[in-house]
């Protein structure tokens, strides 16, 4: 983790001495990066700690507007009393974005739908209902290269867990590196 936040610190270096952006906005981006997921089971079940990546991409056919999709894969994992624990959880995503695309500072909001797949080692498979509301910021490197400083969205999953599906109230923050072409 001292890393990461080592890694981020460069980079945020970086972009205070990089030079003056182009105006032309991207006509595809790729995302890629580290994602934290808080996740709320429910059922008086306290959050649990999910960590893992997400990859988008988004194609924007103006300054403003993209289209996005974004894949995710998350994991768990917890030594208990009745042995350890192993939990996956994919998600697939697909929605608008829209971006005030400002001199070197990108921030943008994106409301995505989709699916998310859970597996638990030894249990159950399920296919459900997700989507994520929120936004974050990049800072613009170059006109290909920037870094993503976060990405924090609500994240709601319909898992039954065995029984009847309800949502799961769920936090997702992210941070990476951002390509444009």
């Amino acid at each position: 983790m001292k890393k990461l936040v080592l890694f981020f610190g460069i980079m945020l270096l970086f972009a205070g001495i990089a030079s003056a952006q182009d105006t032309d906005s991207p006509k595809v981006e790729a995302f890629g990066g580290y994602s934290y997921v808080r996740f709320n089971p429910g059922m008086g079940s306290s959050g649990l700690n999910f960590n893992g990546g997400t990859a988008s991409v988004s194609y924007n056919p103006n300054s403003w507007l993209g289209i996005v999709g974004d894949f995710g894969g998350y994991h768990f994992t917890e030594s208990g009393e009745s042995g350890p624990s192993d939990v996956n959880v994919f998600s697939f995503l697909f929605g608008p974005k829209v971006a005030l695309r400002r001199g070197r500072f990108t921030p943008f909001v994106q409301s995505l739908f989709g699916v998310a797949h859970d597996y638990v080692a030894g249990g159950t498979k399920e296919n459900v209902f997700a989507m994520t509301l929120g936004g974050g910021a990049d800072v613009n490197l170059t006109s290909h290269l920037g870094v993503r400083l976060i990405q924090a969205e609500y994240l709601m999953t319909r898992f039954g867990f065995g029984g009847p599906a309800y949502n799961q109230n769920s936090a997702r923050i992210s941070t990476g590196v951002v390509f444009r072409w």
